[in-house]
Order: structure tokens, then C-alpha cells, then sequence
């Protein structure tokens, strides 16, 4: 037990959450940023304390205050990401598309015109590829 109410233990390589009486969240063994956010989590809601956290797990206090820190600041996101855009091409709409097609019309490279641009150089090929941009289009 970590406190009055929450309980944790492990099995298989996967960590499991108690919460009275209840499974609330697992996670394996060696990911410590959902430890992090998960222990976040818990003490934010009243759960527990800080001080159930570092005795419980042996972490050192420090690191508990900071990582509680991110989650109010942050939330889920402090921990799990949420650049990352999961294969999702950046969106490439209106003025900008306008422009970046000019630029293409002219033979400039789709590095260059990523860099300059803001984006991916991935998200123009993306573009190319669905069609909305065209390559040396006035070049044929």
C-alpha cells in the first residue's frame, strides 16, 4: 500500500494500480515516465501524498516535486509527448500552399522550401504525393 486508498504491485513485468480495491492503470516495468505521470496523477487527486511516493517507491523527493510540477503544468502531454504527429503529415493550407508552389514551379528543392517554410520537408512530399502540390509543374 502507498496510502490509506492506493495500492500497487507487480506481475509479469507489468505494474499494476490499485485504487480501493480497484485496477486503475498498468503499466511495464522499466516505463518510467507513466510511473511518473501516473504517481502525478494520484497524489493531484488526493490519493496520496508526496511523501507516500517517495517512501513508497524510494525516489528521492526532489524528483517527485518535479514531475508533479510538469503535470500541472503540462498534464499528460509533460509526459507522453504530443509533437509527435503519428505519421500525420503537417498541414499545408491556403497562402502557404500558394507560396510553396510557387517556389516549386521555379525548381527550388523541397529541402530548401521546408526550411524556409516552417515545415517538414515529409509534409511536402506528403502533398506532392496526394496531389495538392505539384512538381515542376510548368517545367513539362
Amino acid at each position: 500500500m502507498i496510502s490509506d486508498c492506493v495500492g500497487v504491485y507487480e506481475q509479469d513485468d507489468l505494474v499494476q494500480y490499485i485504487v480501493n480495491g480497484l485496477p486503475v492503470y498498468a503499466h511495464s516495468n522499466d516505463d518510467l515516465n507513466a510511473f511518473r505521470f501516473i504517481t502525478s496523477n494520484f497524489i493531484h487527486q488526493g490519493l496520496c501524498r508526496k511523501v507516500d511516493i517517495e517512501q513508497g517507491f524510494g525516489v528521492s523527493e526532489d524528483s517527485v516535486h518535479r514531475y508533479y510540477q510538469k503535470f500541472k503544468e503540462k498534464g499528460e502531454v509533460g509526459f507522453f509527448g504530443g509533437d509527435a504527429r503519428h505519421g500525420r503529415a503537417h498541414k499545408i493550407v491556403g497562402d502557404r500552399r500558394e507560396r510553396i508552389q510557387q517556389k516549386l514551379d521555379q525548381g527550388q528543392s523541397v529541402n530548401s522550401i521546408a526550411r524556409e517554410e516552417g515545415v517538414r520537408e515529409s509534409a511536402i512530399r506528403y502533398q506532392i504525393k496526394q496531389g495538392y502540390l505539384k512538381k515542376n509543374r510548368l517545367s513539362k
